[in-house]
C-alpha cells in the first residue's frame, strides 16, 4: 500500500532529512498528477460537478470556460510563487504552484495580508473563467508551512509564451534588461529576449536597488500572465515575478556603460555588429540636436543617429558626447533607445548640409543635420508641438519644435513666407511597397528643429494677389486698347496664374482644415459639418449625436515609449475610428489625443450608444510599435438630441461633460448625457 503523507509531515521529515525533500515532494504530487491524455479528457458532466473536487492546479487550469463557470469545488495544496497585495483594498493577486503546474487565485480576501511568497498553503475555492484561462475564486487560504520556490522551471521563448500554452505556469526566460520603470508598488523590467521584448512585473521592495539591472543578462523565474482585450482574447503576454530573488544575474551590467569601445554609427546592425541589439552599444559623436528628457541626436565622422533618452542633462550643439543605449530599427535606419550620455569634450562648430526635398527622398539622410528652403503654407494647431507646414517643390513636410523650446516664436512667421529651416532630418519609409532591390524606399520626411533660431526668413509673402492683378488688368485695358494681341496674351497669362493660385488656395485650405499626422479634419471642419447636420436634422425631423473621446493615460505612453510611439498611437486610433463609424459620419481630431465623431440621421438614442460601444471595443486593442506593445483604451462621452432646439455648443458641452464622467468612473467606457429637466446621466 502507498503511505498517505501530508505536506506538513513531509516538512517535518525534511528537517531530519533535508536532502530528501524535493524527492518526496515530487513523489507525493505525482500521485495527483494526471497524464497528458487524462488532463485532456478531464471533463466532468453537469451531474458530477457537485460531487467532484479538483485537487491539483493542473485540473483547475485545464477546464474549459464552459466547465469552469459551473463553480466546481477545488481543494489543493501548493506554494505561493507570486503575491501582489493591493494596499488600499487588501485584495491580492496570487499564483499557486504544485507538482502538476500553476493556477491563478483571484478575489483573495483581506486575510491575504498574512500570506507571503514561499508559503505552503491549503486552498479551498471554486472554479471560474478568468480573463483568458480558468482560475480559482472565493478562496479560503490557510498557511501550513514554508516551501522553496519551484526549481528548474522550463525555459521558454517569447514565441512559445504567445501561444498561450504556458498560461499561468511557472517558467524561466533569459535575456537582457533594457529598461527599469519603478512605480509605487511595482517595478517593470523591459526584458529583451532573443525573439523579442517582454515586460516583467516585480513587487517592489523599497530597500532594493533595481537600476543596476539595466544591460545585465538575467534569468527570470516567473508566472506567465496574458494580456487580453475586452473580449477575453489573448493579444500579448507578460511575466509576473515575486521579487528580486527570482531574478538571477547571469552576466552583470558593466559598471561603466561607456567602458566598451565605441562603434561607428554606419557600422551598427551590419554583419560584424549585428549581435549588439541584445546589449548596450557605445557611440561617440557631436551633438546636433537635444530635446531635453526626450531625444538626443549626434553625428560621428560618417553619419548621424538619434537616441531616445529620459536624461535631461543640458548639452550644447557641437559638444562631443558618449552615448550608451540599445539598438533598434525605426523606419529605414537604426535608432538608440533607453540611452544615457556624458560629455567627452567641449563645443565645436557643426555645419548643416544644404539639401532639397528630392535629395532627401532619395534616401541616406536620416538623422543628419540639414538645411532646406521651403514655403510656409500653414501651422498644425492640433499638434502638441510647434509645427510649421512647408512645401518644397512637389513635397510637403513639417518642421517641428517642442513648444517649451519655441516660446513666443511658435507662430511668428506669416503664411506665404519663404523660410530656410535647419534641423535634423527624420524620414518615413513606404510601408506598402518599401523595398527596392532589398533597400527601403523613403516616402516622406520631417525636420526636427532645436530652437527658433533654426528658422531664417528669406522672403516675405508676395504682393501679387488676384485682386492686385485685376487692378493692373483694368489699367492695361484702358491704356492699351490698340494692342489687342498683347491683351490676349496677357489674359492667358493672368488666367494661368489665377488657376495656379486657386489650386494653391485649395491645397492650403485642405492643409489648414486637416490634421497632418492623422489626416482627420480639424475643428473648422467639425463646426461646418455640425451646422449643416443641425439644419438637416431640423428639416427631416431626425436626431444627431456627438461622441467626444479621449485616449486614457496618453501622456504615460509618450513618457514610457517616446514621442514617435505616441504619434503612431494617434495614427492607428484615427484609422480604427474611421473603420468603426459610417462613411456619412464625420471624424475629427479635436486636439492632442482628443477626437470627436459626428453622427447624423440618428433615429433613437440606442443607435449612438451602439456606435460608442463599438468605438470603445475597437480602440481597446494594443498598438505595436518598434517591437513594443502599447496598451490603449479610450473614454467616450455622448451628447445627443432628438427633439426640440438643436444647439451646437450645447451638444459639445454635453459630450465634454459625459467624457469627464466616463474618466471619473475609471476610463475604458462611455457615458451618455441624457437631456432632461434634471440633466441626469445614464451610466454605461
Amino acid at each position: 500500500m502507498i503511505e498517505q503523507v501530508s505536506i506538513s509531515e513531509l516538512a517535518k521529515r525534511e528537517r531530519a532529512f533535508p536532502h530528501r525533500w524535493l524527492i518526496l515532494t515530487a513523489a507525493l504530487f505525482s500521485i495527483c498528477l494526471p497524464t497528458a491524455n487524462q488532463a485532456q479528457s478531464f471533463a466532468p458532466s453537469p451531474s458530477e460537478d457537485k460531487l467532484l473536487t479538483l485537487t491539483t492546479a493542473r485540473q483547475a487550469h485545464s477546464l474549459s470556460n464552459e466547465k469552469a463557470i459551473r463553480a466546481i469545488p477545488v481543494h489543493l495544496r501548493g506554494v505561493i510563487t507570486y503575491l501582489d497585495l493591493n494596499p488600499d483594498s487588501g485584495i491580492a493577486a496570487i499564483f499557486i504552484h504544485d507538482a502538476s503546474g500553476s493556477v491563478y487565485v483571484g478575489q483573495a480576501s483581506k486575510l491575504a495580508k498574512d500570506l507571503f511568497v514561499g508559503a505552503l498553503v491549503d486552498v479551498r475555492g471554486i472554479s471560474a473563467p478568468g480573463r483568458f484561462g480558468p482560475i480559482i475564486v472565493n478562496p479560503q487560504i490557510r498557511v501550513v508551512g514554508h516551501a522553496p520556490l519551484p526549481p528548474n522551471p522550463p525555459r521558454v521563448s517569447l514565441a512559445v509564451l504567445k501561444t498561450g500554452a504556458f498560461d499561468a505556469q511557472w517558467v524561466e526566460v533569459q535575456g537582457s534588461v533594457h529598461r527599469v520603470i519603478e512605480y509605487t508598488h511595482n517595478v517593470t523590467l523591459r526584458l529583451e529576449l532573443p525573439d523579442g521584448p517582454i515586460s516583467v512585473t516585480i513587487v517592489r521592495d523599497p530597500s532594493a536597488t533595481y537600476s543596476n539591472l539595466v544591460d545585465a543578462e538575467v534569468r527570470v523565474h516567473a508566472n506567465a500572465a496574458p494580456t487580453t482585450n475586452a473580449a477575453g482574447q489573448m493579444i500579448g503576454v507578460q511575466l509576473q515575478a515575486p521579487n528580486l530573488s527570482a531574478v538571477h544575474v547571469v552576466e552583470p551590467a558593466p559598471g561603466d556603460p561607456f567602458a566598451r569601445p565605441y562603434i561607428p554609427v554606419d557600422r551598427l546592425l551590419q554583419w560584424e555588429h549585428f549581435s549588439t541589439p541584445m546589449h548596450r552599444v557605445h557611440l561617440r559623436g557631436i551633438v546636433t540636436l537635444q530635446w531635453p528628457g526626450s531625444s538626443l541626436c549626434i553625428r560621428d565622422a560618417a553619419r548621424g543617429i538619434c537616441a531616445q533618452t529620459t536624461q535631461a542633462t543640458p548639452v550644447a550643439v557641437g559638444d562631443l558626447v558618449d552615448v550608451a543605449g540599445f539598438v533598434e530599427t525605426y523606419n529605414d535606419a537604426p535608432t538608440i533607445t533607453d540611452a544615457v550620455f556624458q560629455i567627452a569634450a567641449n563645443s565645436r562648430t557643426v555645419a548643416p548640409l544644404p539639401v532639397t526635398a528630392d535629395k532627401i527622398l532619395l534616401g541616406g539622410l536620416d538623422s543628419e543635420l540639414i538645411q532646406i528652403d521651403g514655403l510656409l503654407i500653414g501651422y498644425d494647431l492640433t499638434s502638441s508641438d510647434a509645427t510649421l507646414q512647408l512645401s518644397s517643390g512637389d513635397a510637403l513636410f513639417p518642421a517641428i519644435l517642442p513648444k517649451r523650446l519655441a516660446g513666443s516664436h511658435a507662430s511668428a512667421w506669416r503664411i506665404g513666407s519663404r523660410l530656410r529651416i535647419t534641423g535634423v532630418c527624420s524620414v518615413a519609409i513606404d510601408t506598402q511597397s518599401n523595398m527596392r532591390a532589398g533597400e527601403a524606399v523613403t516616402k516622406s520626411f520631417r525636420v526636427l528643429m532645436r530652437s527658433p533660431a533654426d528658422v531664417t526668413l528669406l522672403e516675405e509673402p508676395s504682393w501679387w494677389t488676384p485682386a492686385h492683378l485685376l487692378i493692373l488688368l483694368g489699367l492695361a485695358l484702358t491704356t492699351t486698347l490698340c494692342i489687342l494681341g498683347w491683351v490676349v496674351i496677357l489674359r492667358r497669362r493672368v488666367g494661368l496664374q489665377a488657376d495656379q493660385l486657386r489650386e494653391s488656395e485649395q491645397r492650403f485650405r485642405h492643409l489648414a482644415q486637416h490634421d497632418s499626422l492623422t489626416g482627420l479634419g480639424s475643428r473648422l471642419v467639425l463646426n461646418d459639418r455640425l451646422k449643416e447636420a443641425i439644419e438637416r436634422a431640423k428639416r427631416r425631423q431626425t436626431g444627431l449625436a456627438l461622441l467626444m473621446l479621449d485616449l486614457d493615460k496618453f501622456k504615460d505612453i509618450n513618457d514610457t515609449f517616446g514621442h514617435q510611439a505616441g504619434d503612431e498611437v494617434l495614427r492607428v486610433t484615427a484609422h480604427r475610428l474611421l473603420e468603426a463609424v459610417r462613411i456619412s459620419d464625420t471624424v475629427v481630431r479635436f486636439g492632442g489625443d482628443e477626437f470627436v465623431v459626428l453622427l447624423q440621421e440618428i433615429r433613437d438614442p440606442p443607435a449612438a450608444e451602439m456606435v460608442a460601444a463599438t468605438v470603445v471595443s475597437s480602440l481597446s486593442l494594443p498598438v505595436w510599435f518598434a517591437g513594443m506593445e502599447m496598451p490603449v483604451s479610450v473614454s467616450v462621452g455622448i451628447g445627443a438630441t432628438f427633439a426640440g432646439e438643436m444647439d451646437a455648443e450645447a451638444l459639445l458641452r454635453q459630450a465634454d461633460v459625459a467624457l469627464y464622467r466616463a474618466k471619473d468612473r475609471g476610463r475604458h467606457c462611455f457615458e451618455v448625457f441624457a437631456a432632461g429637466p434634471d440633466e441626469s446621466f445614464r451610466e454605461k
